[in-house]
């Protein structure tokens, strides 16, 4: 915390100037300006294993936006038998020094600082990919996760890996990185330090000495190429958490081994295992499955045990969370990692006393499925042809139409606004939100409401004059007089392709409550997204029996990794039967209930299901009745122009006039897409307006 004579100067500040989050901190002869980071983390945007201008970009805006320390390349591979088949920084050569160079001057540039994670995967690597080299380990023992079968390593692999993370932490140093880190967890060092996965009867296996010896030889390595004064950490796990593995209680005393040997700077707290999807959802990577910060107390504990500086990330998403590990001192450094592909400015904001507009992070964890991707945030990993600032447009105050109140039409709106156009949003229904406010009434996914309430703060402060319980029609639009429309009236169920279809309920039925769900149901899947699926799990959560059908060949086909394992635990948990491989083709009734026919995927064959109450989903399909009615008095008849679209061009030449209008649609009122296609429609569309 800041010393005596800081804090008396505090006293004297503005109130947002003494916030714990702004105050800078020493770590060894390195000054970051306050106390908020971000952890490294695979981003997978790389060109070959280097950070070019694209992965720069992406860090960069974080630099600009106020962070005091950025790291990147997560599972950065130190040896060429440690890749898990691309994705990753690859620091096994000095190819990478220039490109380090450009990275940490880019990064420098903005008052920030950089670091570079290195790390050897032992056994999560892959000898199936890249280079086809075999998996090494400390024992023979296969991750589930990985799947690959490692060989025992012997001294001279020791050896050899030993001298590759210590070449790797030169190349930091020569690329001018502020410094760097090792990880412990599921890789190659934390393989050696727990009895899961290391059965060794050498020098280094059995007691937690031995067992401790490959990662101390490690950062004996590094420290002696890299010399005192350059910061070297270490992330590391303070409890395995499961019984077979290492607990509380010896990950403190294999710290005070670390810190007595000398030789690392600070501890980068995880927690838990990543050797099962699992566990990656529920420990390393938590989504809004799970409670906020749910290893604060146990890293704070961890801290009261170390003399070292000690940093954590793990679902922090909010400033209130983050304030409050730093002022009860339970963290030196708190990273929000996820928070700032969100909203790179969070800094900048807190500094101007602008809290309240922060972009939330809402733990979809969209970044970890289609990477590297935020799922309200579209310009994060585009920093090249999208801003992350808006910027005001060089022909202002046009008058602009938005028909629809979801995500896309919010995005619209907000943008436009920004631009410093003059904006009129309908919505039909008596709240913003569209689709999204069903979607939130569904299991777990209750924060996803942030990305609705956001914007329609946003759009408040922005002046946009916002018509709710109003279904506008061509001529609603048209007495605007627009210079140009968006339509993002989003879509309805689609049904019409179902014979039988009047006898189901959809899920937008049951998740709004226009129809009560009976005592047994089946839901039937067409999309592998989250809609049936949460839906299904909402259902068995208030005690109905469920049974799960879908087409394709596991349930949640097209959801994140770690959603989809959460799925499948709280099915099992409350007992929902899935079938997989089956389309649905009919429905009929059959005394009090319904009987469902399907179709095997595979063999064709014919399969009957009896349910007194059948839900079904296949996406939605467009509502266009305003845009068709308006295209014909367009000037580009509705038409997108793909080719400036992506180019970043705008749609017209000059912008219409003598009461001409330009007309676009967007989201799910062009097709049944994700929030984040939608979101990413009004942006790229919208910035050139």
């Amino acid at each position: 915390m800041p010393n005596t004579h800081t804090s008396d100067l505090l006293e004297k500040a503005p109130p947002r100037l003494r916030d714990p989050l702004l105050q800078p901190f020493r770590l060894k002869g390195l000054s970051l300006r306050n106390r908020i980071m971000s952890t490294s983390h695979a981003a997978t945007i790389d060109e070959g294993g280097m950070p070019k201008e694209r992965y720069q970009r992406y860090h960069e805006e974080k630099a600009k936006g106020g962070i005091a320390l950025t790291m990147f390349g997560g599972s950065s591979m130190v040896a060429r038998d440690s890749s898990w088949g691309g994705g990753q920084i690859d620091m096994s050569s000095d190819a990478i020094i220039p490109d380090l160079q450009a990275f940490s001057s880019r990064i420098h540039g903005h008052g920030a600082a950089i670091m570079c994670q290195i790390s050897h995967l032992g056994r999560r690597a892959t000898s199936a990919a890249m280079n086809w080299l075999p998996t090494l380990a400390p024992s023979p023992i296969r991750e589930r996760r990985h799947r690959d079968f490692p060989r025992e390593m012997d001294r001279s692999d020791i050896d050899r890996i030993i001298a590759d993370y210590a070449a790797a932490a030169v190349r930091c140093k020569e690329g001018g990185l502020d410094g760097c880190e090792t990880v412990t967890g599921g890789h190659l060092i934390g393989q050696f330090l727990s009895p899961r996965t290391n059965r060794r009867t050498d020098g280094f296996g059995g007691s937690l000495e031995n067992r401790a010896r490959f990662g101390l030889m490690v950062h004996e390595a590094i420290r002696k190429r890299v010399g005192d004064d350059y910061i070297v950490g270490i992330r590391f796990v303070v409890d395995e958490d499961i019984e077979e593995g290492i607990g509380f209680a010896e990950c403190v005393a294999l710290a005070r081994l670390f810190e007595r040997e000398g030789h690392i700077d600070f501890f980068n707290a995880i927690f838990g295992r990543m050797d099962t999807d699992l566990a990656l959802a529920e420990h390393n990577m938590p989504g809004m499955s799970q409670p906020l910060a749910p290893f604060l107390s146990s890293v704070g504990a961890f801290k009261r045990e170390v003399g070292l500086p000690v940093f954590h990330a793990a679902r922090i998403p909010d400033i209130a969370t983050a304030r409050h590990a730093i002022a009860e001192g339970l963290l030196d450094m708190v990273a929000m990692t996820r928070a700032h592909m969100a909203d790179p400015q969070i800094v900048n904001k807190l500094m101007r006393g602008e809290e309240e507009r922060i972009r939330p992070c809402v733990g979809a964890s969209h970044c970890m499925y289609k990477k590297l991707a935020c799922i309200h945030n579209p310009a994060t990993g585009r920093e090249q042809i999208l801003p992350q600032i808006v910027q005001p447009s060089p022909r202002p105050g046009r008058k602009v139409v938005v028909v629809g109140g979801g995500p896309a039409g919010l995005e619209a709106a907000r943008v436009v606004a920004e631009r410093g156009h003059k904006v009129v949003l309908f919505e039909a229904a008596n709240r913003l939100g569209g689709q999204l406010l069903l979607a939130v009434r569904a299991t777990w996914r209750r924060d996803l409401v942030a990305i609705v309430d956001w914007r329609a703060a946003e759009l408040a402060r922005l002046g946009v004059d916002v018509r709710l319980n109003t279904y506008a029609m061509a001529d609603d639009v048209l007495a605007e007089k627009p210079d140009a429309v968006i339509i993002a009236t989003g879509g309805v169920p689609d049904a019409g392709w179902l014979d039988g279809w009047e006898h189901c309920t959809t899920v937008w039925d049951i998740l709004s409550g226009d129809a009560t769900a009976k005592d047994e149901v089946l839901v039937y899947d067409g999309t592998g997204r989250h809609q049936a699926v949460s839906c299904a799990l909402h259902l068995a959560e208030q005690g109905r029996d469920v049974q799960f059908v879908t087409l394709d060949d596991s349930m949640g086909a097209e959801m994140e990794y770690n959603a989809r394992v959460v799925y499948r635990k709280r099915f099992a948990e409350h007992g929902v039967r899935i079938t997989i491989d089956h389309q649905l083709e009919r429905v009929r009734p059959s005394g009090n209930g319904l009987v469902a026919t399907f179709r095997h995927e595979l063999t064709g064959e014919l399969v009957e299901m009896r349910a007194p109450q059948i839900v079904i989903e296949n996406g939605t399909t467009p509502i266009v009745e305003t845009f068709e009615a308006l295209r014909a008095g367009s000037i580009n008849d509705g038409i997108t122009d793909i080719d400036a679209l992506l180019d970043g061009e705008p749609q017209l030449p000059t912008p219409p006039g003598d009461g001409a209008f330009e007309l676009h649609r967007i989201g799910d009122a062009v097709s049944s897409r994700s929030v984040h296609a939608a979101i990413y429609d009004a942006l790229r569309l919208c910035m050139t307006l």
